[in-house]
């Protein structure tokens, strides 16, 4: 087949080349929520700059518009290709090489900017504990973390996902004790006022829209380890119909309890939530929603990690990447090379500010999530004959739905992004073609992903 043509419809899904290590459905869908969602922490500026009322409605409608259909057309294709890559390699079948390197390369290299973010995330939740003196200390905080989280990686999914199971709970009994204890001391209705008095409609709008985007993205990402999941044909779409209504819950109900408690909408910003606990509960409450708040985004940082690192070995498998990045560990049976580099090149980027982290990753995001609806769209009409034991309902009006409602979300949130991400953002994105040229090639034809 000449190279970046098409995958002809006629493949069968077949289990990964490789033999990894595997989880069940609990430890996966603890990862696949630390993911998406990491409880309810980082998103309270959307109480003030919006408003309480519409920072609430957002959130519960948001998911139904956004995270619902991407976690429907992304529970079909990993019902019918449970392939390690996944979303990586179903572009690459839909619409040839270069589309399928471009998805690859743009999430594996945005996944740098993003973990460089979780990693001060966690050095300036310990700069709370201890302040620092100078702007090193800081970065050698995030660079342990970050090598911290390479070693868990290698140790492999088993540990990491047992692990992130282990944490969750005991960061989500906090979040269980703010919410009983902020809904005893309600005294007012958390949806009062509606919006934030004195701002245009679109302004508060468009800010709260863009954070309730933010933090209910990302469930198509953990379709990279598909391959290193049990049963993952019945496993994953069960993960994901778990993860989005229990993201809801975790968002939805500590906020609504501590605006219903305190009324100090106006002070909601970044992190108060912890300060909310000590308002409502006293220093306990507050140190272990602090102690909560840090749990949570170390879990963030361990999944995403484990979804970036599989990029580079299943590109490198491809033909893309050098072919010592597909190579295992003896012993934990990861691509242990790939996660070492990876986490290599996130460890020099906490010298950067958070939001400007956040806002270039945005753009390498939206292209390769954008790739994969369309890869969707793409394979139910080139390959219908692909057995799909989870099939997204509807018919031509519900796969017109999963595709075009997140597409049209992600295209208002980069038009109205910072002019400043957007340039970074775009040479970001030049990064990929630039790759394919410079890069040598060993890529069989696209036909090859799978076994047959």
């Amino acid at each position: 087949m000449p190279h970046g043509q098409p995958t002809p419809p006629a493949v069968a899904p077949a289990r990964p080349r490789v033999r990894l290590q595997r989880i069940g459905l609990a430890p996966f869908v603890a990862v696949l929520y630390a993911y998406c969602a990491g409880g309810p922490f980082g998103f309270e500026s959307m109480v003030s700059a919006s408003g309480p009322g519409m920072s609430l409605l957002l959130i519960l409608v948001v998911p139904w518009l956004f995270s619902v259909p991407i976690s429907l057309a992304t529970a079909e294709m990993a019902s019918a290709l449970p392939v390690e890559g996944g979303f990586y390699r179903w572009t690459r079948m839909a619409f040839g090489d270069f589309a399928g390197f471009l998805c690859g390369w743009w999430n594996w290299t945005g996944t740098f900017l993003m973990c460089g973010a979780y990693g001060v995330m966690l050095a300036d939740y310990i700069a709370q504990l201890a302040p620092m003196r100078n702007s090193a200390q800081h970065w050698l905080i995030a660079f342990g973390f970050l090598l911290f989280v390479g070693w868990l990686n290698v140790r492999g999914i088993r540990l990491v996902g047992n692990l992130t199971l282990g944490l969750l709970l005991a960061a989500l009994v906090p979040v269980v004790w703010f919410t009983a204890r902020g809904f005893s001391l309600a005294r007012g209705n958390p949806f009062h006022p509606f919006i934030a008095p004195g701002q245009p409609f679109h302004e508060v709008f468009g800010t709260g829209l863009a954070l309730a985007l933010w933090i209910y993205s990302g469930y198509e990402q953990l379709s990279t380890v598909a391959g290193a999941i049990e049963e993952p044909e019945s496993n994953f779409p069960r993960a994901l119909a778990l993860t989005a209504p229990l993201a809801i819950l975790t968002f939805l109900l500590p906020l609504a309890a501590g605006l219903a408690a305190l009324g100090n909408w106006q002070s909601w910003q970044t992190g108060y939530i912890v300060t909310a606990a000590r308002l409502m509960g006293g220093r306990a409450l507050q140190w272990s929603m602090f102690s909560a708040a840090a749990v949570c985004t170390f879990v963030l940082l361990e999944s995403t990690v484990l979804s970036a690192t599989r990029l580079p070995f299943a590109m490198a498998e491809d033909g893309y990447l050098h072919p010592a990045l597909a190579r295992l560990h003896p012993r934990y049976r990861t691509p242990a090379l790939a996660i070492a580099i990876s986490v290599a090149v996130c460890t020099v980027l906490p010298v950067f500010s958070l939001p400007r982290l956040i806002s270039v990753y945005a753009w390498l995001r939206v292209a390769s999530s954008v790739l994969t609806l369309l890869s969707f769209w793409r394979l139910r009409q080139q390959a219908p004959q692909l057995p799909r034991p989870f099939r997204v309902p509807g018919g031509r009006a519900g796969l017109a739905a999963v595709v075009l409602l997140p597409i049209a979300l992600f295209l208002w949130a980069l038009i109205n992004s910072d002019p400043a991400a957007r340039w970074l953002g775009l040479l970001a994105l030049a990064s990929g073609p630039l790759a394919y040229a410079a890069l040598p090639r060993r890529a069989a034809s696209s036909g090859a992903i799978l076994e047959s």
